[in-house]
């Protein structure tokens, strides 16, 4: 056995006190028992709460995978954005499904969202632009997200370059930049348990609304 499997059987895993997850009480709309997560992460104190993998469908067939930020949660369904242009952008456009994956370690939560993606109006989408940092908008307007970097040096100028722009023309919003929804079609809520006898409760749209019950963990 490698040094390396050895350090990763070893680390601790589910420690500390642990939230309970009352089954009885659980709400008829997962967006609620959602929420209810996320605020109680924020209350805790864990790190990016609203940090979640948003998982596509590659333009080759292939999974896709990567974190970034939840923008809301409405009746509508999960709120994220992307340039449009970039690779989330054409894999979304490609095929207009994902999946959405939170964590949160230290109360050993997890949730899991699948759903159809829509995108936003173009009003909408621009609205969400001009409300993130100056230099969240100053990135974005570089347009160049995955493609080949030649030097750091090159990077950090058109940063500055773009950052310039931005002072000079506050309303200015990158073309591609748009705000998606999901709508999802499964919720999943997993919590952890010290002795493994987690709990997994299951989520699922149906013509009359959602059908929810226990899943085997």
């Amino acid at each position: 056995m490698s040094d390396l499997r050895e350090l990763l059987r070893g680390l601790d895993v589910f420690s500390g006190d642990l939230p309970d997850f009352d089954t009885d009480t659980l709400p008829a709309d997962p967006r609620e028992l959602f929420t209810d997560w996320l605020l109680a992460a924020v209350r805790a104190g864990v790190r990016e709460p609203h940090a979640m993998t948003l998982s596509t469908i590659g333009t080759d067939g292939d999974p896709s995978a990567r974190v970034l930020i939840v923008k809301d949660v409405s009746p509508d369904g999960w709120h994220f954005a992307a340039d449009a242009t970039g690779r989330k952008g054409r894999e979304l456009a490609g095929h207009p499904a994902a999946a959405l994956t939170f964590y949160w370690s230290p109360q050993a939560r997890q949730v899991r969202v699948r759903g159809r993606v829509t995108a936003g109006s173009g009003d909408a989408s621009a609205a969400d632009f001009l409300a993130r940092s100056p230099g969240a908008r100053a990135e974005t307007l570089l347009g160049l997200q995955s493609t080949p970097l030649p030097d750091l040096a090159g990077r950090d100028a058109a940063v500055r370059e773009a950052a310039a722009r931005v002072d000079r023309e506050g309303g200015l919003v990158a073309p591609g930049w748009t705000l998606y929804t999901l709508r999802p079609d499964s919720v999943e809520f997993w919590q952890g348990d010290r002795d493994r006898r987690h709990t997994r409760v299951a989520y699922t749209r149906t013509e009359d609304g959602w059908k929810r019950g226990l899943l085997w963990p």
